[in-house]
């Protein structure tokens, strides 16, 4: 596990002092790294700073750090860099706090010509992700949507031994900001025996999800022990697995999601790195009496004490009207990722269990982040009860969202904008963000 050193100090302040203001996602003890470009489409490495960004080429070409250091800063992707051993990722962020911090002996003249407003960018995804897997990790919307489709069966005999997953589709991974188009596809037929049919998607959802990044991955036939599962992640970032409920309805069985998934999975631009998140460990889930415990594969000393990271999240929603009118977006739902039944070393280390060979930059999801509690909910599926006010299921409330404007929604319409946004925060550091994740829905292309 990483330790806490002088970068997470929190009186650290920044010479850029928009990264001081303590409303801020990016102060100095944060650091994460994003890829942008001004618009003429050169793709570049940058660290973002208050309301800014810093194009570590740019240091790297003025010779501001190691040698070492100075390839993979120049990529236009963080593969390489994602790919750094755990001591050089340390190393690097060490050096970036000290070119950062207020009473720096850097020229300060020389280093802001490397600074972009992060409004004046576009970003891009921050790596070249061959392969994507989504998993199924919050015990509370396993059980919230295995009641709506077997109520007195809700979690499947496997789930609380293994994490479960799927492999998605790594080539409609989008940046945030990107418009998703609302998919068409298969339904299932109206009444028994009769005929499916094929037109958009009516029960369009977001899945609220925390993404992680491979860092050094593992050779094909090997495997990553429990132990050391934290040297091989990088860092985290906020996903918004979108999903078409009546497309997965059709498909899902026997082999599980397909086209109702592939279409669009938004991330953040900002990769929150590990070593940026150690003061906000936290422990595993507490499992409660009599269930499994994980087989030993599955356990450590150090996962249970430390395995989680207490990540606070929130999902709103602005319809097309909402902005027309200038309202400010609808505040659904907020949770926190140590609700999760499986810690992201427990999900690395089984995926690596067969001797599945990771990579550098591949990205791993959560599944959808869901509480106890309906104010916890991170899907539309959820919130609503999947729309159905006539479900028998007991005890849930399938009371459809209603907006300021007096729009109601059971799940997503064209022109409604989901933002997730997610930051960490305790009394004893300082506060540091995720950015947001933003998508906004079009209507089908027929």
């Amino acid at each position: 596990m990483i330790s806490i050193d002088f970068t997470h100090d929190p009186s650290r302040e920044s010479w850029v002092d928009s990264a001081n203001d303590p409303g801020s996602d990016f102060p100095i003890q944060n650091l994460p790294y994003a890829v942008f470009h001004t618009g003429d489409g050169d793709q570049r490495i940058g660290i973002g700073i208050g309301n800014q960004i810093i194009d570590l080429r740019y240091l790297a070409e003025q010779g501001l750090l190691l040698d070492e250091f100075v390839s993979p800063c120049r990529s236009d992707v963080l593969n390489e860099l994602m790919a750094l051993s755990g001591p050089q990722r340390i190393q690097l962020r060490q050096l970036l706090s000290k070119l950062l911090v207020r009473s720096t002996d850097a020229d300060q003249v020389l280093m802001k010509a490397g600074l972009r407003s992060q409004d004046s960018v576009e970003f891009c995804v921050p790596c070249r992700i061959q392969d994507y897997t989504d998993f199924y990790a919050s015990i509370f919307h396993a059980t919230n949507v295995g009641s709506m489709f077997r109520p007195n069966n809700p979690l499947l005999p496997n789930y609380k031994h293994i994490p479960i997953g799927y492999h998605g589709r790594a080539s409609s991974v989008v940046i945030s900001g990107t418009e998703v188009i609302r998919p068409i596809g298969q339904k299932a037929p109206a009444e028994e025996g009769g005929l499916p049919t094929r037109s958009p998607a009516v029960l369009l959802d977001y899945e609220l999800e925390v993404g992680f990044f491979v860092a050094q991955g593992n050779e094909l036939g090997s495997t990553i022990p429990i132990d050391k599962a934290e040297e091989h992640l990088f860092g985290m970032c906020l996903v918004n697995d979108w999903s078409a409920r009546d497309l997965q309805k059709w498909e899902y069985q026997p082999l599980g999601p397909f086209l109702a998934k592939s279409f669009a999975t938004t991330v953040s631009p900002w990769v929150v790195t590990m070593e940026a998140l150690a003061p906000f460990r936290a422990a595993e889930y507490h499992r409660p009496e009599g269930d499994p415990k994980p087989l030993d594969y599955l356990t450590s000393d150090e996962n249970s004490s430390k395995g989680g990271v207490d990540i606070q999240l929130k999902v709103s929603l602005s319809s097309q009207q909402m902005r027309e009118k200038g309202l400010p977006a609808e505040h659904l739902s907020q949770t926190r990722f140590t609700n999760m039944y499986w810690t992201i070393a427990q999900i690395l280390t089984h995926h690596a269990s067969n001797g599945c060979n990771l990579q550098p930059g591949d990205l791993m999801a959560s599944g959808t982040v869901s509480g106890p509690s309906r104010d916890q909910r991170g899907s539309m599926l959820e919130l609503t009860w999947n729309g159905d006010a006539n479900n028998p299921t007991p005890g849930t409330d399938r009371t459809p969202l209603r907006l300021p404007t007096g729009e109601e929604r059971k799940f997503l319409a064209d022109g409604d904008e989901l933002i997730l946004s997610g930051f960490c925060e305790n009394s004893e550091y300082r506060r540091i963000g995720f950015g947001q994740c933003r998508g906004t829905v079009q209507p089908a292309r027929r």
